[in-house]
This record gives structure tokens, sequence and C-alpha cells, in this order.
């Protein structure tokens, strides 16, 4: 999820909202979804690339039609260049396709043409026994021997042309789905892949019988620290709090950024133990280290984070052992902060102030 998604997701989204209506019925843009989409962008990021070049083209008198818009998404949407991207793989997918059945046909019409000339030849050697006959024959057959060569060459190069080419955009489509599912601001998962990597997840320990943990992690003070020193230093906490995080949920381990300053790791296969002993480890490196602002070097001092875990119960659905996690953090808010609790110690209803 992008920094902009995640802020349209937060208590700052009606003001953008309402702002985004306010500009776009200044500038006299239909309010139809793709340019509500476009315009709380620009509220939401002002410096952002999509802002400058809606600054520009107001600036220049351009009406925005439903053509600019369409442009304007491909280009800085992520959605947009995202289904861009997979249909212009897909068209160049066609084409191969096409490519290669033309060669094969071109290649079956020579082999066919070529079994028609030796069943002939099969033919005139039972009837003659002419030695010029014979050796126009057998020139005429190593002739077409040589063209059916020379066509399964150019069949075997266009298919291993063909096979390159949809290895290059397998791994472009990889690349893709690995950018759509990936937080830009701290390289963790997104909230849609951490949702269906936790239902993926509560399948298999169900086939399989085994256990589940899942942790809800969130930033102490965070909005307080936020209106102090600014967004730019605020991502810069929430990377650093990222980095740790990432530094311990290698394999078979998710860790995922769920929005704002909110973190969520999938434990498979682990105690309860074990994964409080792995959110304390967490805990105390983030607070250990006294952070700077990398603009002006001045002191930011520690910072802290609350987490809570729950471990699943055998087909407890993913929106279950959420809610479960999430009951354990607000426990560990209202009891001080700065702490690790587990919803099987903590009350089910607890609630942060």
């Amino acid at each position: 999820m992008s920094d902009v998604e995640t802020t349209l997701r937060g208590p700052e989204a009606y003001k953008i909202a309402s702002r985004a209506l306010e500009l776009m019925e200044r500038h006299q843009v239909w309010p139809t979804a793709l340019n509500f989409e476009l315009w709380t962008h620009y509220v939401a990021d002002p410096e952002g690339a999509l802002a400058r070049e809606l600054t520009r083209l107001i600036s220049l008198g351009e009406p925005m039609t439903e053509l600019v818009s369409e442009e304007l998404a491909a280009a800085y949407l992520p959605k947009a260049r995202l289904n861009q991207q997979i249909r212009d793989a897909g068209d160049i997918l066609s084409k191969e396709l096409e490519a290669v059945s033309k060669a094969i046909q071109n290649a079956q019409k020579s082999n066919a043409a070529f079994g028609k000339e030796l069943a002939g030849a099969s033919k005139t050697l039972d009837k003659t026994t002419d030695v010029e006959a014979i050796k126009n024959l057998v020139g005429g057959l190593a002739e077409a021997t040589r063209r059916v060569a020379k066509e399964n060459r150019s069949l075997e190069a266009r298919l291993a042309e063909s096979t390159s080419e949809v290895e290059r955009l397998r791994e472009h489509l990889e690349q893709v789905r690995r950018d759509a599912t990936t937080d830009g601001l701290t390289n963790l998962a997104n909230r849609k892949a951490f949702d269906e990597e936790l239902d993926r997840a509560c399948q298999e320990a169900d086939e399989s019988g085994t256990t589940i943990c899942l942790a809800v992690l969130d930033i102490d003070h965070f909005k307080g620290f936020n209106d102090t020193w600014g967004h730019q230093t605020g991502d810069q906490v929430i990377r650093y709090v990222a980095s740790v995080i990432g530094r311990v949920a290698a394999p078979p381990r998710f860790a995922a950024r769920y929005g704002g300053e909110e973190f969520a790791m999938i434990f498979p296969r682990e105690t309860a133990k074990a994964v409080s002993n792995t959110l304390e480890e967490i805990r105390v490196e983030v607070s250990s280290r006294m952070l700077k602002r990398r603009s002006t070097n001045e002191d930011l001092g520690a910072i802290t984070i609350s987490s809570g875990f729950a471990e699943r119960k055998p087909g407890e659905s993913g929106h279950s052992i959420m809610e479960r996690a999430d009951a354990a953090l607000y426990a560990s808010k209202r009891g001080g902060r700065n702490r690790v609790t587990s919803a099987e110690t903590s009350p089910a209803s607890a609630n942060a102030a």
C-alpha cells in the first residue's frame, strides 16, 4: 500500500475527500470515480508527481477531459499502471503465440509436402529401373530434405526466441506482482498481501493440524511524533521499525505494514513462548536506539512499540484471530505501552485509550 493510500485510510481521509471535491468544482472537473481518485491523490500528496502534473495542466488552462484523466491515471495511479502493465504483457504474449503458431503451421506444411514427395518417390522407384530417373528422383528428395531441415531450423530458432521472450515476460510480471503486494515506504508486504497470506496460512494450518500465531505491532504516540517533527521524519521512523521487524521475519514468518504506523506478523508452527520472545526482541531493539533527524541531525529521542499476539484456535478465521491480536495490542496500550501482551492472558474486551 502506498503512503497516499495509507493516508486515505486514516482519519485525515474525510478532509482530503472534501478538499478534493472543492478543487474539482473550482476547476470544473466532473466528479467521476476516476477523477475523484486522481484529485484525492493530488490533495493527499501535493508534492508528488501527479500533483505537479495536474498543477502544470491547470496553469496551461488544459481542460480535464476523460482522455486526459485516463492518461494521468495510467501514468501516476498504481492500480492503473499495474493494469496497463498486465495488458501490455498480454499483448506481447499474444503476438508471440501468433508468431509461433505461424511458424508451426509453415513447418507442418513443409513436412506434409515432404511426406507426399517421399510417397511419390517410393511409387516411382517401384515402377522404374532407369538410372537417370532414379538420380533425378534422389536429387529431388535431397533438395526437399534440405528445405524441410531449413524450415525446422527456422522453427527451432523461433521457438527459442519465443521461449526467451516468455521468460522475460514471466520475470516482468513477477516483478509487477511483487510491486503490487509490497509497501512502497518499508519494502515489507502490504495489507492486501498480508490478508491473502493469512487466509492461505489458516487453510494450511487446518489441513496439516498445525498452529499459527498472529501479532500486531504499533508505534507508540506516533501521531504526536508526526505532528511535532513532520511526515518525512515520521516516515523515517516507520522505515526504521520496519527494518527491525524485517530482520526477524525470515520465511516462513511473514511481516507486513498493515496501515499507517501499524505492522502485523504471521508465525506459522511456532509456540506462543517463541513468538513472545521474538516480539520482546523487536521491542527492546526499537527502544534501545536514539534516533536523529536526517535533515538536521537533531535528536529525536527513543521511540517505543506496543504489540499483542494471539494463537489461532482450530478452524478460527483470519478475521477472528486478527480481532483477538488487536485486543491484546489494545491491552498493551492501556497497560502503559512499550510492552508485549498475549491474547490468552489479557481480557478480550481490552480497549486502548
